[in-house]
């Protein structure tokens, strides 16, 4: 098969110039920016996303459009490798450079990285594309499905999807169905029959009650919901708000529920104390859960929450089986303090601090037999190595002792009910009911495991966020020089405080994290650290605000 180059600028020239000027780069979550500038940018990632797969002896490499918690107006894209993980960083420098070249010089440029890396042009190559729910999207898809064609590869479009459905089916694809068959009802009947075979026909247990408030912050997630319930055996008593009426991620979602540290827009009237109500973003690969007490008090229960309530469930599920395991829980710097305490002194599993990005928490957990993972905004996952399924299989079929056999045969359920690829908002909430369940807890009881440090995220603007330079899992800040004393100086002051500060990777703003023992004492921290970043770090606009009025701003 021959390639004519010309394609890839006459494509360019006639359908997707580039008609802005301001570099760009490759981040945590790919390219993301508003809609209406990201054609050419996408165009640019489907030609990648070819030689990408090229490279790689022609499997499948999934391109997702989607912007995550990001408001309606943005969009964003992201390549998904072979085993359904990140792009790889060495690629998101050559993504960086292939979407700011000029369109006449694009096909050299792709040229280039065809002679530099060895790339048989010729061969075989497969990508898929889906994308959320954003008006804008289709035709940001047409364009890297353009972007495909340019270079002669072969697209299988999906359309509306949840990221972490993508990375399932290039997963699914790549392994040649030995993970589960790539494609939507594929990935519904894994997890539901994985779901259904663990819960059984006793809905309810002790405490735990078969209900469900779950806020689809409009975007896709709801959309799937929606489709698995109607599979569903009446298995889940599940009530969808938010379902597409508003706009994506206005005031509602996981991001909202977390950050704002109160109930979404959305939530039906009336419902009463201690129900589970469960809140995902726009692409569906955070969850986060809440409630309202007896008193009427907001009460959210983040990713620390859902980490740790997996780890003990699992924990239990290993000794069941009499296996030897290396089990350990990655956090961020995020994570507060409760949690890791909690982790490391009551359930004895060992924790690692990694930087901020789920493609950092994945390559750390992949070093365990049992590696599990979530940010603090309930971005995250278990993975478990070939090494421990055999083990757990091995069990299932070879034990003579019916409880160890039994705890076995659950175990499969729970890691066939867990997408391993990425972060999944349904599948990890499918599996915090599935914990909930067996213990017979209610949501009181999950909230009262451990009581969380007050704590505070705000923002500060600055003029060049590059000034700011971390170490140590950004817990660190290594420049301006003198920053960091500054910031060890304010903690001393206050019981259980601690602070850190990060250069965002979207924005020119710097992040500044606190907490300590009381409320009072983290809006206090957080305002004095903020103040020193904004002498020292170049900040621009009005000056941190006195504790009075401090609000939580995104991560």
């Amino acid at each position: 098969m021959s390639v004519n180059l010309r394609t890839v600028y006459a494509f360019a020239r006639e359908m997707y110039p580039k008609k802005v000027n301001e570099n760009i780069n490759y981040g945590t979550a790919g390219f993301r920016g508003e809609a209406k500038k990201l054609e050419y940018v996408m165009y640019r990632m489907g030609l990648l996303a070819t030689l990408r797969s090229r490279i790689k002896n022609g499997q499948v490499i999934g391109v997702m459009i989607t912007a995550s918690h990001n408001p309606e107006p943005d969009n964003g894209v992201k390549l998904v490798d072979p085993m359904g993980e990140m792009l790889e960083p060495k690629w998101e420098k050559i993504a960086t450079e292939l979407v700011n070249v000029s369109d006449n010089e694009l096909e050299s440029k792709v040229a280039s990285i065809i002679k530099e890396l060895n790339i048989d042009i010729g061969t075989h190559c497969n990508v898929y594309v889906g994308m959320d729910n954003r008006y804008h999207s289709p035709i940001l898809l047409k364009a890297v499905a353009d972007g495909v064609i340019a270079l002669k590869g072969n697209v299988k479009e999906f359309g509306i999807i949840t990221t972490p459905m993508m990375h399932y089916f290039v997963v699914c694809a790549n392994t040649k169905g030995s993970y589960g068959i790539p494609t939507e009802e594929g990935y519904y009947k894994k997890i539901i029959g994985a779901f259904e075979s663990i819960r059984g026909n006793q809905l309810e247990n002790g405490n735990y009650k078969n209900r469900l408030m779950f806020d689809g912050a409009n975007g896709v997630g709801a959309r799937k919901m929606i489709q698995f319930l109607k599979r569903m055996n009446g298995s889940l008593n599940c009530e969808i708000f938010n379902k597409g009426e508003g706009k994506i991620n206005e005031n509602c979602g996981a991001d909202f529920v977390k950050v704002q540290q109160k109930v979404p827009n959305g939530m039906p009237e009336g419902i009463e104390a201690n129900v589970r109500c469960v809140s995902v973003d726009g692409d569906a690969d955070r969850v986060v859960y809440f409630f309202t007490d007896s008193n009427g008090k907001f009460q959210l229960l983040d990713g620390d929450r859902i980490a740790t309530l997996v780890a003990n469930y699992l924990m239990s599920l290993v000794k069941k089986c009499g296996l030897k395991l290396k089990m350990g829980l990655v956090q961020t710097a995020y994570a507060n303090g409760a949690s890791t305490d909690y982790i490391v002194n009551e359930l004895k599993v060992p924790v690692s601090c990694v930087s901020t990005g789920v493609k950092h928490l994945h390559h750390k957990a992949l070093e365990y037999d049992i590696g599990i993972y979530f940010e603090a905004n309930g971005h995250g996952t278990v993975v478990f190595s070939d090494e421990a399924k055999e083990m757990i299989k091995s069990i299932s079929e070879l034990s003579q002792n019916p409880e160890q056999k039994n705890a076995a045969n659950n175990f499969i359920d729970v890691i066939n009910l867990i997408n391993e690829t990425v972060g999944d908002a349904i599948s990890d909430m499918l599996l915090v009911e599935t914990i909930l369940h067996s213990k017979g807890w209610d949501v009181r009881e999950w909230f009262d495991t451990y009581t969380d440090l007050p704590n505070k995220l705000l923002k500060i603007k600055v003029q060049d966020r590059n000034v700011i330079v971390t170490a140590d899992a950004e817990r660190i800040c290594v420049k301006p020089e003198g920053l960091q004393d500054e910031i060890d100086k304010i903690t001393s002051n206050y019981k259980r405080g601690r602070s850190f500060v990060r250069p965002s990777g979207t924005e020119d703003v710097v992040r500044v994290y606190a907490e300590a023992a009381t409320k009072s004492d983290v809006d206090q921290l957080a305002y004095e650290v903020s103040q020193v970043v904004y002498k020292m770090a170049g900040g621009t606009g009005a000056e941190p605000t006195p504790p009075e009025t401090i609000y939580n701003s995104h991560i």
